[in-house]
């Protein structure tokens, strides 16, 4: 079976290493296509996790509208699918580059395999535009690979059919348990944590932030800066904020957060470096997907600053707290975990437990 593996942000290319490497191990044809929708931080991931690109269609430009990117890469694709003629054409999650592979790979007939498949808001603006990015590939999926029982009950709802869906967990479990392991090892040096360790308090409990969302641009940008101003005025407490480089995140955090007492803002890291900085940190407030999931196998509790989730498995088990952008409610529920957070009575992890890609793999094995 010739597999094509599709993807173009860090965070796809983070959950789609495992998997990339247990078909290699069970000697399935595999090759690999990236559009670099995001360019040096998804070159990042792929030189930690050994992953060398058959195609790369390095389609970022500075300002691009999803338009655009959207076209280039129908655009693209069309002669990659012609060239490696697939039996199967993975996707991941919520990108457009997912949804427009998916759409690319229909057109030209070609099966597409949806990993991380059923996870919705219902809400097309929350998050914009990756939403309907989901529900898009969905609809244009064959197989879908589903975390949970919620995203896998979801596509029952909308009439995929059962024997399409299979329940694997989710492969950014594996990734994290890869990676803890690496980084863990004697031998191994990364110069990001070695500079991190330098920076980084151990006499003080750690915020670890992070924050890139389009809905939260704005305002809802400046009512997470104030929130941190006031939790930052704690002695036990110390800010470590990797600023997204998007200029709406960027120009916001430095204007009003640069300078300020137990605030350090540094440049986005690689992602060994941030679960290195997950390990040392207390509590996580972030807007990002892949961290609702992986904080709870770190028995770390993360503040969504989002006012939906199409993770809410995290949220009704405990481990994370929807508080979107409302400052005081931020400011709350900070300082009550930082008061009286002792640790999870619960410690399974909703969304896996590292053998994602193994389940992925079965399934294959039995495909026609």
């Amino acid at each position: 079976m010739r597999i094509l593996l599709c993807f173009g942000t860090r965070p796809e290319a983070i959950k789609m290493a495992p998997l990339y490497h247990e078909l290699k191990e069970n000697k399935f044809e595999v090759m690999v296509c990236v559009t670099a929708q995001h360019r040096e931080m998804l070159d990042q991931v792929l030189e930690f996790f050994d992953i060398k690109p058959d195609y790369d269609l390095d389609l970022m430009q500075p300002n691009q509208t999803l338009n655009n990117l959207s076209a280039l890469i129908l655009s693209k694709m069309d002669k990659v699918l012609l060239e490696v003629n697939p039996d199967l054409v993975f996707v991941h999650g919520d990108t457009t580059t997912s949804s427009m592979v998916a759409l690319a790979s229909f057109h030209r007939s070609i099966r597409v395999a949806h990993v991380e498949a059923g996870l919705r808001t219902y809400n097309k603006q929350s998050p914009f535009p990756e939403e309907i990015n989901r529900q898009l590939t969905g609809r244009l999926a064959d197989i879908h690979f589903t975390p949970t029982n919620e995203a896998s009950n979801n596509l029952v709802k909308e009439g995929i059919s059962q024997l399409s869906i299979i329940q694997t967990g989710n492969t950014v479990i594996d990734a994290l348990f890869w990676t803890i392991t690496k980084i863990g090892k004697e031998n191994f040096v990364h110069p990001e944590i070695e500079e991190l360790k330098n920076i980084v308090p151990t006499n003080k409990k750690i915020v670890l932030v992070t924050g890139h969302r389009r809905e939260n641009f704005g305002t809802g940008m400046k009512n997470l800066c104030e929130a941190l101003l006031k939790i930052a005025a704690r002695k036990d407490v110390t800010i470590v904020y990797p600023v997204h480089l998007n200029p709406n995140v960027k120009d916001i955090v430095h204007e009003m957060l640069s300078d300020k007492e137990n605030i350090q803002l540094i440049s986005p890291v690689s992602y060994p470096a941030f679960v290195w900085l997950m390990q040392q940190s207390f509590l996580i407030v972030s807007d990002s997907g892949g961290i609702q999931e992986e904080a709870p196998s770190l028995g770390k509790p993360v503040l969504v600053t989002r006012n939906t989730s199409e993770r809410p498995e995290g949220v009704t088990a405990g481990f994370s707290k929807l508080v979107g952008t409302d400052k005081n409610k931020i400011i709350n529920v900070i300082q009550e975990l930082l008061e009286n957070f002792d640790g999870f009575e619960n410690k399974s992890n909703p969304y896996g437990n590292g053998n994602a890609s193994k389940n992925i793999i079965s399934f294959l094995k039995n495909l026609n």
